[in-house]
């Protein structure tokens, strides 16, 4: 069980679990609840919107995305056996899986996901929204297989697939919203603006990851150039691939203050964003430049990763500035 479990990279799981939890709970249920409408046969008074999408179906929904992505780590590693011998020095499949039994993981843990996708966008009433997650789990497939040898093909994929974790909550939700009180108000509320504040984190989710592969092909460098993949650092040099990570976060850390100080302005976000987000995001970019060393660009990896986790819990943050309506 322990080998299994760190084969679907768990800790990573639990983090697209509670990606999805907090984006209903602490930003799209705050967001609506500030939007009020007439109720028809109630009492006349305003009445705060409130969540649509079943708790249960919205459970499947974390199911059927964990799933997938516990596939897609366990197909990664079976296609990466060579090249994570010379950069790592040691596999799971292969040595304490059989390829077979990896293989046989990762079709259970697809048609589970697959099946639970197309369960709920059946009750969500657009069954052919299930055909996303049939998608999804074919990119993962042939990222692994082929994307991830191709010239920046598979970095854009995986920050695609990341982004659309958060954005998969606002979009089950979304639909549910709209028929509920389509048919219970005086009148349809306009609820798009969960799509802006969902997005915000999955343009977030989408740079930082494209820059955290960037900086972990760097790390990979030797075993990707023995087996001929057309990486960034491969194709443009170790060099040219730390100055567009660098860039990369520098942007990222540019576009956090833009936000805020277009659409926010509150004293707790700026306090929040600069030590929790910009801090480890500068500390990489301190990385990058002065330590090109291979555990330094561990390092700034990890510290990448944290800067992503630290950016969705932001989303705590804003259930706590709307609740007390301080923008």
């Amino acid at each position: 069980m322990k080998t299994f479990l760190k084969l679907i990279r768990w800790p990573n799981l639990l983090i697209v679990a509670f990606t999805m939890i907090l984006m209903r709970y602490a930003v799209i249920e705050p967001v609506i609840s500030k939007i009020t409408v007439s109720i028809i046969g109630g009492t006349g008074e305003m009445t705060p919107l409130s969540l649509q999408f079943p708790w249960y179906d919205f459970i499947i929904l974390i199911l059927a995305t964990v799933c997938l992505t516990a596939g897609g780590y366990v197909i990664n590693d079976y296609f990466d056996i060579r090249t994570d011998l010379i950069n790592r020095g040691e596999v799971i499949v292969g040595s304490k899986v059989p390829r077979r039994q990896a293989m046989l993981w990762h079709n259970i843990l697809n048609v589970i996901g697959v099946a639970a996708g197309f369960y709920i966008s059946w009750k969500a009433g657009y069954f052919w929204m299930g055909m996303l997650f049939l998608i999804v789990s074919g990119l993962l497939y042939f990222y692994s297989a082929s994307y991830k040898r191709q010239f920046l093909v598979g970095n854009i994929v995986v920050a695609v697939l990341t982004a659309m974790v958060p954005l998969l909550v606002v979009v089950y939700e979304w639909p549910a919203l709209y028929r509920y009180y389509e048919v219970n108000a005086f009148s349809s509320p306009d609820v798009n603006i969960i799509f802006y504040w969902v997005g915000g984190f999955a343009l977030f989710a989408f740079i930082t990851t494209l820059t955290r592969e960037i900086i972990k092909d760097i790390e990979d460098f030797e075993g990707d150039q023995a087996y001929g993949r057309n990486t960034v650092p491969v194709v443009t040099g170790i060099l040219t691939a730390r100055i567009i990570a660098i860039i990369l976060t520098a942007v990222t850390i540019a576009m956090l203050y833009i936000v805020w100080n277009i659409f926010l302005h509150d004293k707790i976000t700026l306090i929040y964003i600069s030590a929790a987000v910009v801090v480890p995001l500068a500390i990489v970019i301190y990385r990058l430049i002065l330590s090109p060393g291979k555990r330094q660009l561990h390092s700034a990896s990890r510290l990448m990763k944290i800067a992503q986790c630290t950016g969705v819990l932001y989303s705590v943050v804003v259930k706590l500035i709307l609740d007390l309506n301080l923008i």
